[in-house]
């Protein structure tokens, strides 16, 4: 956890000042009613929840630190459900249904809430939060929680939010699915990075996706860099796939500056050499991340293509060596084509080494078609003749598969708008099509007859 910057906790001053100083806290200690403290729920969480966002969007490694700054008498128990909520969602949830490790940032929060002058307004709005972050936890740490409550009354409230329903791992799961909903739209998502490789293993997959959703949702990274240099210098972590993995979306997606880039290509290369079958792990797992992206921005592969040093003759430098063609000449180069086949033919057909080169292409054939305009369908009819190639060379129906599917989603367009029969656009596209897909096994004739055949309504038989 990092420390605040001392801006936010002025920030946090002022707030705490303001909340303090308003006549609808004078109100609320006046009345103690539910309407009073709604009103200082909706005035203030507001301004609580804009700095939360901005602390998420700028500097998400300080979102703890922020958070615990918040359990402090002078907010009133302003955002607890929130927080409760963002720490329950934070937690990674393994294959039993139960969080893999404590989570103790959930654990205080919930033990500031009970001792709060006003839990009896807070109880109210927290029950889903807890119900779900006990549904996950371990019985032996719930009842470590309990046992440090005095308060009988609130001891008994704890107790009725386990419930029974969530013993069975098909409940938990609805339950935290249906949970999860209500926070699609907010942005809360921290890690801690790891000094030591046992926490390493149980962290890996929150950093994963931290680390992902700070890309997919393009986040300012620039508070995240240091740190991300300093997890790749450990070499306590090294000899670890978890390590490897991170390493590989680290050098995809994030822009390291120039000492972080010259480290991460040392360290690289190190474990290149000491890391048992460094080789495969790492084609591997390129393979798997294209399996689940589908689409590795051609930026990112340039990044990693740079940082990938060539000193070693193995399939890594021969991979990256070959992506170097391919993106400096472009994939419809003849040299590129040819660099290509070198390389697909120096391999099993069915290697991993060869699947990541298919990807690879056919990212670069999808980002053409995808962004073909109608209007430019000749330009596709041009671009099949290097497809063509492609395909020969590889000779897989997977990849095959994938080109129909691209294809079919821009004929769709193609014949929304060109929808004359007799006009010589829709002849050229059919004849086209037809040609090709035959040719290529890719449809056969009566499918092809059902594609451009015209779907006509039903006519409405009106009663006379």
């Amino acid at each position: 956890m990092q420390a605040l910057d001392p801006q936010y906790q002025e920030h946090l001053d002022k707030l705490q000042t303001a909340i303090q100083d308003s006549e609808l806290l004078a109100n609320y200690l006046d009345e103690e009613g539910d309407e009073e403290y709604k009103l200082l729920v909706d005035t203030f969480e507001p301004h609580i929840h804009q700095l939360h966002e901005s602390v998420t969007f700028h500097n998400p490694l300080q979102l703890l630190a922020l958070e615990k700054a918040l359990l402090v008498d002078g907010f009133e128990g302003l955002y607890i459900p929130r927080l409760l909520g963002y720490t329950v969602l934070r937690g990674y949830v393994g294959e039993d249904g139960r969080f893999s490790k404590p989570q103790d940032h959930f654990k205080d929060i919930i033990l500031y809430s009970v001792g709060s002058a006003n839990f009896e307004q807070i109880q109210k709005r927290i029950g889903q939060a807890i119900q779900i972050g006990f549904a996950l936890s371990s019985d032996i740490w719930i009842a470590n929680i309990i046992n440090q409550v005095e308060n009988k009354k609130v001891r008994s409230y704890l107790e009725g939010q386990k419930l029974y329903k969530y013993q069975d791992i098909k409940q938990r799961m609805s339950g935290l699915f249906k949970y999860k909903k209500q926070f699609q739209s907010l942005r809360f998502m921290t890690a801690t990075f790891p000094e030591t490789k046992q926490d390493l293993i149980l962290d890996f997959e929150v950093i994963r996706h931290f680390l992902k959703l700070r890309i997919d949702q393009q986040f300012d990274n620039t508070s995240v860099l240091p740190t991300l240099n300093k997890f790749i210098a450990n070499e306590d972590l090294h000899d670890t796939r978890e390590f490897v993995e991170l390493m590989i979306r680290i050098g995809l997606y994030y822009e390291l500056d120039a000492a972080g880039q010259k480290q991460y290509t040392e360290v690289f290369n190190k474990l290149r050499k000491n890391f048992p079958e460094f080789e495969k792990i790492y084609m591997n797992l390129i393979n798997e991340h294209w399996l689940e992206v589908k689409e590795i921005p051609l930026e990112s592969e340039k990044r990693m293509c740079a940082l990938i040093g060539r000193a070693s003759a193995d399939k890594i430098t021969g991979y990256y060596n070959t992506l170097d063609t391919v993106y400096k000449l472009g994939y419809v180069h003849d040299d590129a084509i040819e660099a290509v086949s070198t390389y697909y033919y120096s391999n099993e057909g069915r290697s991993i080494e060869n699947s990541n080169m298919r990807s690879a292409i056919f990212s670069q054939i999808s980002r053409v078609v995808n962004n073909l305009e109608v209007d430019a369908y000749t330009d596709w009819f041009d671009l099949q003749k290097v497809v063509t190639r492609y395909i020969e060379i590889f000779t897989n129906q997977q990849f095959n598969q994938d080109i129909k599917m691209l294809y079919l989603g821009y004929i769709k367009k193609l014949l929304k708008v060109y929808i004359d029969k007799r006009g010589r656009d829709y002849q050229d596209i059919k004849k086209f099509v037809k040609t090709t897909f035959l040719d290529l096994g890719l449809m056969t004739e009566k499918q092809l007859v059902e594609l451009f055949k015209t779907k006509r309504k039903k006519k409405e038989v009106t009663e006379k």
